[in-house]
């Protein structure tokens, strides 16, 4: 075979073998020394390929995209410093146990350390933030190298899709001329794709288990974040059966389509009621279990630092489970699911009532609550009642993520909530957000705050090249919203300047140049009349003008009421 076609078959079997390992999906960020698989990709009818111009923004859309269906989605990019700018994107998917196959095209070696252009170091560029890394061969005609693709790309799918989840990384070098022939059959495969078995519990676990639940006088859930596919169903038919308080994240999927028999149960607003002293010296538990990561309130994270149960179950599919605060006395290294199929028979917990009475203050109070100008809580809060059964809501971190898990009320609709908080970072989350709405096809909303926003307006690139169905509420305060609830905010000095940093900026610029259905509002009753009409363009853009120190002061009075109001009945 001449060059041309020994390059053709080449990416025929790469993208072949990503096919039999499940690959479905691949996002491209155009450049040169991509264009054979670039060819291969877009001309495989059985992948669907998206196109995003920006690589930081295509990584992130990839993640989103990943992070929602559960599969793995390959991102391809040319070489130099567009694979750095997957980076970012990668080490989120790392820490939140996302599927990414990354593919940065490269070099090939005589053109490496030598001054070429677009020639940077690739090999294991992204170190300790993927889980696998391969630098592969130059095209060639021999069956060894065409065995080396096949067992490689098994492998690097499999360690992928094997718990613990994440992204893995192939360098593949290309030597010009890199134009392929699209007539040339596909290359039959030996390797059909990876097969992977659920771990069941054996006797032994599951009588330990059993022995450690029921065995409590006083026991706690604690669900954190969890996959949107998540057996709502097998859950609580577990926390029914143990009668146990469960606080639920809002990213456990837990606080939507709770059966009216556990609402009782379902503890939505611990972050608040965790605030009262008098409260938390009440409700010691002596058994806690945790399902996914360690939940988003830092209260919880104090309390359960305070207490220091005699035992804590954290059930975590990863031998490198999460306990961030070294309160685990027992790692269940399997999957939520296979726990909550025990046939459990507890005997409740004597502080459930308790749990549940201190719930029903802080909702009656929350739902009174109606803010201050310039405060971000009531938007959230209208936001929130305004989702309708069968949509997405994406979070932004630092303030966005905690007015969820403050405003976020149980509900028998289906809304799934998603964030990045693998590691909690504000950038790429518009990306997501898109990624999330493609895989899933559901009506999605974003909530992010000014900085955020900024950090990913190359997101939006996106909308150019396929339809979505995303709005995008940015919360405006001019800043960095969060400092302004930590010890930094007492210290005048520089505070602006570091933490505060106000740009002056609005958006409707943006939304005008990306052809986006845009609103500015200022009061509640604006943003009220803004949801109440139609949205009529894919993206639709809501600005609400927020203030900072209001909405801390409006945040902490709302706070307050309720620790009054639990320690009332306390």
């Amino acid at each position: 075979m001449d060059n041309r076609h020994i390059l053709t078959a080449y990416v025929r079997r790469i993208t072949i073998a990503l096919l039999n390992a499940g690959v479905r999906s691949a996002v491209i960020s155009p450049g040169s020394r991509s264009t054979p698989l670039a060819y291969a990709f877009a001309s495989t009818p059985e992948l669907r390929t998206h196109i995003q111009v920006d690589e930081r923004s295509a990584a992130y859309y990839a993640l989103g995209m990943a992070k929602a269906s559960g599969q793995p989605v390959v991102l391809l990019c040319t070489s130099g410093t567009a694979a750095s700018n997957y980076h970012p994107a990668i080490t989120e998917a790392y820490y939140a146990r996302i599927p990414l196959i990354v593919i940065t095209a490269d070099r090939p070696h005589e053109l490496r350390e030598v001054g070429a252009p677009q020639a940077i170091n690739q090999i294991r560029m992204y170190g300790e933030h993927v889980k696998y890394s391969v630098d592969f061969p130059l095209a060639e005609e021999n069956p060894v190298m065409d065995n080396f693709i096949d067992r490689h790309i098994g492998r690097a799918l499999s360690v992928a899709q094997t718990v613990p989840k994440g992204p893995v990384h192939l360098n593949m070098p290309f030597r010009e001329p890199l134009l392929i022939d699209f007539e040339l059959p596909v290359p039959p495969t030996s390797f059909r794709g990876h097969i992977s078995s659920t771990t069941c519990l054996d006797e032994s676990a599951e009588s330990l288990i059993l022995d450690l639940l029921t065995a409590s006088e006083n026991g706690l859930i604690i669900a954190g974040e969890l996959p949107a596919t998540v057996d709502k169903s097998a859950f609580w038919n577990f926390a029914q059966n143990l009668g146990w308080p469960v606080l639920c994240d809002p990213l456990s999927q837990l606080r939507s389509g709770v059966p009216a028999s556990c609402s009782s149960l379902c503890i939505d607003h611990y972050d608040a009621i965790l605030k009262s002293e008098r409260f938390k010296e009440k409700v010691v538990p002596k058994t806690v279990i945790r399902f996914g990561a360690q939940p988003v309130s830092k209260p919880l994270a104090l309390y359960l630092s305070e207490v220091r149960p005699s035992t804590f179950l954290v059930v975590d599919e990863s031998p490198e489970f999460r306990d961030p605060f070294g309160g685990a006395t027992y790692h269940i290294q399997a999957s939520p699911e296979a726990v909550w199929q025990l046939e459990v028979d507890g005997e409740g917990s004597p502080h459930a009532e308790l749990w549940s009475r201190a719930n029903e203050v802080a909702s009656c109070i929350t739902d009174r609550y109606e803010g201050v100008e310039g405060d971000e809580g009531i938007y959230a809060k209208m936001l929130f009642e305004h989702l309708t059964d069968g949509s997405d809501l994406v979070s932004g971190s630092s303030m966005p993520i905690r007015d969820v898990d403050t405003f976020f009320r149980k509900t028998d609709k289906e809304v799934a909530i998603f964030a990045n908080r693998g590691t909690n970072g504000i950038d790429g989350v518009i990306s997501t957000a898109f990624g999330i709405q493609e895989a899933r096809k559901r009506p999605t909303w974003l909530l992010i705050g000014d900085l955020s926003f900024l950090h990913d307006v190359n997101g939006l690139i996106i909308t150019r090249f396929q339809e979505t169905d995303l709005t995008i509420v940015i919360m405006n305060n001019d800043g960095g919203g969060i400092f302004s609830y930590l010890p930094q905010s007492q210290v005048s000095h520089h505070f602006e300047q570091l933490f505060g940093t106000p740009t002056g900026l609005t958006f409707n610029h943006i939304a005008a140049m990306y052809d986006a259905q845009y609103s500015a509002v200022e009061t509640p009753a604006q943003f009220a009349e803004v949801l109440s009409k139609p949205k009529t363009k894919s993206v639709q853009i809501i600005e609400v003008f927020t203030d900072r120190p209001s909405n801390v002061k409006a945040h902490r009075e709302l706070w307050g009421e309720i620790t009054e109001g639990i320690d009332s009945i306390v």
